[in-house]
């Protein structure tokens, strides 16, 4: 199955047909203000969109109006919704869209297009719609649109006049060609669309998602804000992931780099990975009132550090030296504790007294590759002690051993999570190392349409940190391409939930 491009009018057709492979579709607008009812269609290609409903679905690309005062002439705008008809109809696959097309270097908006009967051209007729929030409006959208499966329709205009100038006038001889310049450089991603179009599976791995060690950091942040007031200052951000900041900004945390920059007796938490006891002393000095929310795995691999000091061993940390949990526990002592990223490291590091010697791990590795440095570090130093259990949390490994059975039974794995979240990374591997392909993204307008081609099994994890509502919007963006089908392979089930501190509790 492909998925067609419709152009209504003869200049959007010629702007694109020696640009796509796709099938593209000089449309025209039904003559009875709908498709497939009583009217003639304009164009054959018409007829052809306007058979049988929920066949193929639809991209409708053109220019249009805009509304919004943040558009001008040329901009894309990408419909979220559709509206004009008897119901406002959804584009799930816009963000894919959006994403794409904002990566190719264009000028993009994402928001309602409204479909009305005749063009609006008076300034105050434009500025009335905009106040819905529609951000362009066209005359063939939600007629061409309602051809398409729910969910399944898309569209792309180009903005030729801006919400307070008629359409008219003579600069219109100049912004017509700007527009229809940025849709025929729109033409790779809309190829790239139909291309992608398919009825495909989606293979959930269970767990995924939250850990038990976020949603307590996430939770004392949002207390603290509810009992506290705004603003709650915050070290780093509180889990690596730019949505679960973004919305607690919103919400009144203000994220720093360090304690000095928090103004003298204020709330400050301490995020989830833990921080060097320097940070703690820092605090003391401005009075800060601090709610530590470090995981309480992470604080385990703390307190193992301490303990190990004690006996006067040095200890090795298998972890990535840069990592904020890792440059948090090696403050404990760092003139006792080496950082060994990888294999190679463990068989070049050297101590002064190898028979007292320790190793701990930071809790979000890969749980193979840290094992074999541990390998490495034991073949080489006999008196080698370590953790009374393993410092690889459980929701790392669980989540790790999800991902692998799902990447032996899909053709494309996408985990959910950002780029500075390492246990997000290390899904990833997992699943290349099982053979497949796989990518880490933000979220839903990360993806490559060019990924999705030819593939009908993908599977879909999250890590830690990344929100469930991540995979539930990328499940909706893929069903925007053609049917959906979700299955899930869960390895077990997690029922584990921390207590939060005194402060907030």
């Amino acid at each position: 199955m492909t998925g067609i491009v419709s152009t209504p009018l003869l200049s959007e057709w010629l702007a694109l047909r020696d640009r796509l492979t796709a099938d593209v579709l000089r449309t025209g607008r039904s003559s009875d203000g709908g498709l497939g009812q009583t009217g003639e269609p304009e164009e054959k290609g018409e007829a052809e969109l306007a058979g049988p409903p929920g066949r193929r679905p639809v991209l409708v690309a053109g220019v249009a109006g805009g509304l919004g005062n943040e558009l001008r002439p040329g901009d894309l705008v990408v419909a979220d919704e559709i509206r004009g008809g008897a119901e406002p109809i959804p584009s799930y696959a816009s963000p894919f869209l959006v994403g794409s097309l904002r990566r190719a270097g264009l000028r993009v908006h994402h928001g309602p297009v409204e479909t009305t009967p005749r063009i609006v051209d008076a300034p105050d007729a434009r500025r009335t719609l905009g106040v819905t929030g529609a951000l362009a409006v066209d005359t063939e959208s939600a007629l061409l649109a309602a051809a398409a499966p729910p969910g399944q329709a898309a569209v792309i205009r180009a903005v030729v006049d801006t919400a307070g100038h008629r359409l008219l006038r003579p600069g219109t001889l100049v912004r017509g060609p700007k527009a229809l310049w940025a849709l025929r450089r729109a033409a790779p991603v809309i190829d790239a669309w139909a291309a992608a179009t398919d009825d495909r599976e989606v293979v959930l791995a269970g767990p995924r998602s939250f850990c038990a060690g976020v949603e307590r950091a996430i939770e004392i942040v949002e207390r603290a804000l509810a009992k506290f007031g705004p603003p709650v200052y915050v070290r780093r951000q509180i889990v690596h992931n730019i949505h679960v900041v973004s919305e607690l900004e919103r919400r009144g945390a203000v994220f720093v780099e360090e304690v000095a920059e928090v103004p003298e007796g204020s709330i400050t938490v301490l995020a989830a990975h833990g921080v060097a006891p320097q940070v703690r002393t820092d605090a003391a000095a401005r009075n800060l009132r601090l709610i530590d929310a470090t995981c309480p795995l992470v604080a385990k691999v703390h307190s193992e550090v301490r303990r190990f000091v004690a006996r006067g061993n040095t200890v090795f940390l298998i972890g990535h030296r840069d990592h904020e949990e890792v440059v948090g526990t090696q403050g404990e002592a760092p003139g006792q504790v080496i950082v060994v990223t990888d294999p190679d490291e463990a068989g070049r590091v050297s101590v002064a007294d190898p028979r007292r010697v320790s190793y701990v791990m930071q809790t979000t590795l890969a749980v193979d590759e840290a094992e074999q440095t541990a390998t490495v570090l034991r073949d080489r130093f006999p008196a080698l002690t370590g953790p009374r259990s393993d410092d690889i949390c459980y929701a790392t490994t669980n989540r790790q051993q999800a991902v692998r059975a799902v990447a032996r039974d899909t053709d494309l794995v996408l985990v959910l999570g950002s780029a500075n979240s390492s246990n997000s990374h290390r899904l990833a591997e997992v699943a290349v190392a099982e053979g497949v392909k796989a990518h880490l993204v933000d979220d839903a307008s990360a993806v490559d349409l060019h990924w999705l081609r030819g593939v009908r099994r993908i599977g879909v994890t999250a890590g830690a940190s990344a929100p469930p509502r991540l995979v539930d919007d990328l499940v909706r963006c893929l069903s925007g391409l053609g049917q959906v089908t979700v299955t899930e392979i869960s390895v077990v089930d997690e029922h584990i939930r921390f207590t939060l501190p005194r402060e907030v509790s």
